[in-house]
């Protein structure tokens, strides 16, 4: 295959694409929306078949639990997909929304008014529902979309990408405002990387390798979504029921996520009565403890945390556990050592609570809650890009309006510059 011309060829029908997809109105966008949704429906069966394949696939190549997990599509996934769909063909468009208006000693009325951003590549790994989400998103937002999700994905991916592909042919939206990179070599991705006079923006989800190659290669804008490394501080003033079932709603629900806790920090004043309690819950459902020696004092049998552990993104049932001297202490363990993704304190403080809150430079953080939270849907923007660790243009859940930039209008009656 000739991956110069593959990759060429796919930005040039996005790029023509988009000037169709960002004149359309918001009814002709949320009638699109709502026929993709209706065509995943009916297709559950081609969609779990082709899914069969990645999950054998998957298995034979020795994938965790965990990451098979994201990679499952199961009947209530699938039935989110679709609604995920409906949920953002029920926002409001952000397209042509006025930020901003001034009027001008002159007269000339300035406005700043949401605009889409273009053509979008996203590249992506494991999880399939990245294809649904991303695309209703970007559509909405009145943008075309590449996707490039990875090998482990190929058959649901391409499966899922193929039904949105015919619900769009009888509505308004351009077939090749969707466009799915089919083939796993990632000799196209380079490619595309370069063709920055048709792409507008990329944006990576998935391990930090693949994350640090795509920013070291692309000529095209970046939007990061680093790993997360998510922490929760249980202060000395922490109901201590509460703090159990956070930090194990944090852990254990879908410990494969990139909004799961990895490194939990206990004050000193706590850590005998609160250490125990905690392996008691975790334990039983097989998650492994790593602590300090201040934490190993208390749980003499687990097994020590290592510098490197610190950094740790696990994806998995591994919970790193470090005793700290107050909130001060751990604030600055979390600045240090966390991925700007989501923290969180567990404190009857709220003196406390606001010093965390204020120093803490996370695109989330939280008081008194899971960090599981961090999610599109659960922040009330639909379906979601990504958690952007970036601070300029996005940060923390993409929705809609973070897949906007904005213009000037500027409207006059005859007005010079003298």
């Amino acid at each position: 295959m000739d991956h110069t011309k593959y990759a060429l060829e796919l930005a040039q029908k996005a790029r023509r694409a988009s000037r169709k997809v960002a004149s359309l109105n918001t009814a002709e966008k949320n009638r699109a929306l709502v026929a993709m949704a209706g065509e995943l429906k009916k297709s559950s069966t081609e969609i779990e078949s082709a899914n069969r394949k990645d999950l054998r696939a998957g298995e034979k190549a020795g994938l965790s639990a965990a990451l098979l997990d994201r990679l499952r599509v199961t009947p209530d996934r699938l039935r989110g997909m679709a609604a995920g769909l409906r949920e953002v063909a029920n926002l409001e468009d952000p397209v042509g929304r006025v930020i901003d208006r001034r009027v001008r000693p002159n007269g000339l009325v300035i406005t700043r008014v949401r605009d889409p951003i273009g053509v979008i590549g996203i590249i992506y790994e494991s999880r399939p529902n990245v294809t649904v989400d991303a695309a209703g998103l970007c559509l909405k937002a009145g943008n075309a979309v590449i996707l490039r999700g990875g090998k482990e994905a190929i058959h649901s991916n391409l499966a899922l990408a193929g039904i949105l592909r015919r619900a769009m042919e009888d509505t308004a939206l351009p077939v090749d405002a969707l466009q799915i990179v089919n083939v796993v070599d990632r000799a196209v991705v380079g490619e595309l990387l370069k063709l920055d006079q048709y792409l507008d923006l990329i944006i990576p989800r998935g391990g930090e390798s693949l994350i640090r190659a795509v920013v070291e290669n692309s000529t095209i804008p970046v939007i990061k979504h680093y790993k997360g490394i998510c922490h929760i501080y249980v202060a000395a003033s922490a109901d201590p029921e509460m703090a159990l079932k956070i930090v194990d709603n944090a852990k254990t629900q879908r410990p494969g996520v990139c909004n799961a806790v990895e490194t939990l920090l206990v004050d000193r004043k706590i850590a005998d009565s609160f250490l125990p309690d905690l392996r008691a819950r975790l334990v039983g459902k097989g998650v492994e403890l790593r602590g300090c020696d201040q934490t190993r004092a208390v749980l003499s049998e687990i097994k020590r945390a290592v510098e490197s552990d610190w950094y740790e993104e696990y994806l998995d049932l591994i919970l790193s556990v470090k005793v700290v001297e107050g909130v001060v202490e751990a604030v600055d363990h979390i600045n240090n050592y966390g991925s700007h993704h989501s923290d969180a304190i567990i404190t009857e403080d709220e003196e406390e609570a606001e010093f965390f809150t204020r120093r803490v430079d996370s695109a989330a953080v939280y008081v008194n809650a899971s960090t599981r939270f961090t999610d599109g849907g659960q922040f009330g923007l639909g379906a979601e890009i990504g958690i952007s660790t970036d601070k300029l243009h996005a940060r923390g859940p993409m929705g809609l309006e973070e897949l906007t930039t904005y213009k000037y209008v500027v409207r006059g009656e005859g007005q010079i510059r003298e």
